[in-house]
């Protein structure tokens, strides 16, 4: 009798924690963050193949997208918690650097980056 009492509180615990660890579960999911924009040469006009890259400030690791047809570049699975740094070059130019910062709380952040005229 006392081992079907144990299995039966068991079971119930269980279920109890099963929304718990769902929650968590999803929790972890919403850890990350995303920037993505346009990249524009000194005429306004989007940039197509400009070499865009993202720098973690912490490790230094350096991660590189070429821009779209259109000028744009995405990064995602970015850490909440750790700033990064953008630019982009192209044979137009280079852009200036622009920083994602860890306070800000954007999950999805739009950084366009505009190239200065080669001097």
């Amino acid at each position: 009798m006392r081992t079907a009492i144990s299995f039966a509180l068991a079971a119930v615990l269980l279920l109890a924690l099963r929304p718990a660890v769902a929650q968590q579960q999803k929790k972890g999911s919403d850890q990350t963050r995303s920037v993505q924009g346009i990249v524009t040469g000194p005429d306004d006009k989007a940039v197509a193949g400009a070499v865009v890259q993202l720098k973690n400030t912490k490790t230094l690791q350096i991660r590189s997208f070429l821009s779209q047809q259109d000028g744009t570049y995405y990064f995602h699975g970015l850490s909440p918690d750790i700033d990064y740094e953008l630019t982009a070059r192209s044979g137009e130019g280079a852009s200036g650097t622009k920083t994602l910062s860890s306070f800000d709380s954007r999950k999805e952040a739009v950084i366009n980056l505009k190239l200065n005229a080669k001097r």
